[in-house]
């Protein structure tokens, strides 16, 4: 029976074709690297996996989505800036551009607040771990609570133009009828009881999730056995939908992305092929046979059965032992492992290929060398960042909204998001005003003090650090006190000072006259 296209199965059916050739090469990386990111077609619970003959593999994925989980969602400050206009920041005053800074500034520590709270790591890990080693993700945060969903590229397919912009996701899960209720079992068996009974019976049922572009706004809904369910049709705008497809690499024209491990999947190739030969080699050199010539005088039997160091008849000659003489063909295959490994360590920014092999390595060395190589990915950097942190900047903003935490943004105030080790947050802004005040060194503190808004710098400065400066930093109200406080005790020393210079002659004629 043909499939219906106008239903989500049918389209997923028809999607599915697109792919395979992705789901293949992913199926392939992760065999090399963890072969449970993608699992074969019909995997359960029983399912034994093949495990690899080397973990380099495992490793340097791991470390690699380590790596870009604390670049991407840094712990310790925001990965992103709210930025005003231009033509919006001139109609502020000069003096209280800092305050907005401020103000924006802690809206940013409200947004990682709720990263924070999300648990969001959890779910952004599993995800960079999967396009590292398959290449596509998607991930889902549920508008109506803090959970966040992994599907994997054997779970989910997609439609994109070619400029890459989605139009169309469908995924594809299991699950058992027990957990649906009563009201949905008898509309899928349209009424039913007999059907409603056999649906019951059955151990799962083929859940369809469909999102789809319609103009300028999303429209989603699930669907079971070719039907639509109830109440599970929602609207999105274009760009606050919760489902974010991630892919690592693009390529035009194609859907899915390209994985990390794809790129280096000669050197894991080679690497397993070796590692395999090596340990197979060493169980069949660690093998201890001995032999004894058919016509010796030594006894087979009194070789076998003497105890160690017991004194046995015989001749030495007439015993040998198995050798492989494979050490120099073994020397060129463990050579060429560690050159394989250097190499996937080095490509995936390892710190043992960082570190060269010398006996003093200075920090500065290390530093400057894991620069250069995270350099290398500053392309990937800029695709997460327009497919990963921004979406989940968006989204956490609306949900902050939603929730009256933070007051709503005009449309001139918009989220940037600058990526890699050295333009984190608002490290940008840090380096050009402590560049700035270097270069007013020249003219001099005086210069500086009466030309320089010193309450201001003050504040850009602990704005792109990213600390909050409540009482830290001493108020207009404080300052004008603690100067009236000043005025007053140095007002009250001058009196004391002038009735002491008044009682002086005094006193002076009072000592004469006596």
């Amino acid at each position: 029976m043909e499939l219906n296209k106008s239903t989500a199965k049918g389209r997923y059916e028809k999607l599915k074709t697109e792919r395979g050739p992705f789901l293949e090469r992913a199926r392939k990386c992760a065999e090399l690297t963890i072969p449970t990111l993608v699992p074969p077609e019909g995997a359960t619970g029983h399912t034994n996996y093949a495990t690899p003959y080397q973990s380099i593999g495992a490793r340097a994925l791991n470390y690699l989505a380590a790596r870009f989980l604390l670049t991407l969602l840094p712990p310790n400050a925001p990965f992103f800036r709210l930025k005003v206009d231009d033509e919006v920041m001139k109609e502020v005053n000069a003096g209280d551009k800092g305050k907005v800074e401020q103000a924006l500034s802690a809206i940013e520590r409200q947004v990682m607040d709720e990263i924070e709270q999300m648990a969001l790591r959890v779910a952004c890990y599993e995800a960079l771990k999967h396009l590292v080693g398959t290449g596509n993700a998607l991930l889902y945060m549920d508008p109506k609570d803090n959970k966040t969903r992994v599907f994997h590229l054997s779970s989910y397919v997609i439609s994109r133009d070619p400029l890459g912009n989605v139009l169309e996701i469908i995924t594809h899960e299991t699950l058992s009828p027990s957990v649906l209720p009563e009201k949905v079992l008898m509309y899928l068996a349209e009424g039913n009881a007999d059907k409603k009974e056999e649906l019951s019976n059955q151990k799962t049922l083929n859940l369809y999730r469909h999102i789809k572009r319609v103009k300028n706004q999303w429209v989603s809904y699930e669907e079971i056995n070719g039907k639509e369910l109830p109440n599970t049709r929602a609207i999105f705008p274009l760009d606050g939908s919760p489902w974010l497809p991630l892919r690592f690499t693009t390529v035009d024209g194609e859907s899915y992305g390209r994985s990390y491990a794809e790129q280096y999947y000669g050197d894991l190739h080679s690497l397993e092929k070796l590692s395999k030969a090596i340990v197979e080699g060493s169980v069949a050199a660690s093998k201890v046979l001995l032999f004894v010539r058919p016509d010796a005088v030594t006894k087979r039997k009194d070789i076998q059965e003497a105890p160690n160091g017991e004194t046995v008849r015989g001749d030495v000659n007439d015993v040998g032992v198995l050798q492989l003489n494979k050490f120099a063909d073994f020397r060129v295959a463990s050579d060429t492992v560690q050159q394989l490994t250097q190499r996937i360590a080095a490509a995936f920014l390892m710190n043992s290929s960082v570190q060269r092999d010398a006996e003093r390595v200075t920090a500065e060395e290390i530093r400057f060398m894991a620069q250069e190589l995270e350099t290398a990915l500053g392309g990937v950097y800029s695709i997460l960042s327009q497919e990963f942190q921004l979406p989940i900047v968006k989204i956490i903003l609306k949900r902050l909204q939603r929730k009256d935490k933070i007051p709503p943004l005009f449309d001139k105030v918009r989220p940037f998001v600058t990526t890699g080790i050295e333009a984190l947050g608002r490290g940008q802004d840090l380096d050009k005003l402590t560049t700035f005040l270097r270069y007013l060194e020249v003219l001099g503190q005086e210069t500086i003090a009466r030309e320089l808004n010193l309450n201001d710098y003050m504040a850009r400065l602990a704005a792109s650090i990213g600390i909050d400066t409540k009482g830290l930093i001493k108020s207009a109200d404080q300052k004008a006190e603690e100067a009236k406080q000043q005025q007053e005790a140095m007002s009250q020393q001058m009196m004391q000072q002038a009735a002491l210079n008044a009682a002086g002659p005094v006193a002076n004629n009072l000592t004469k006259g006596e």
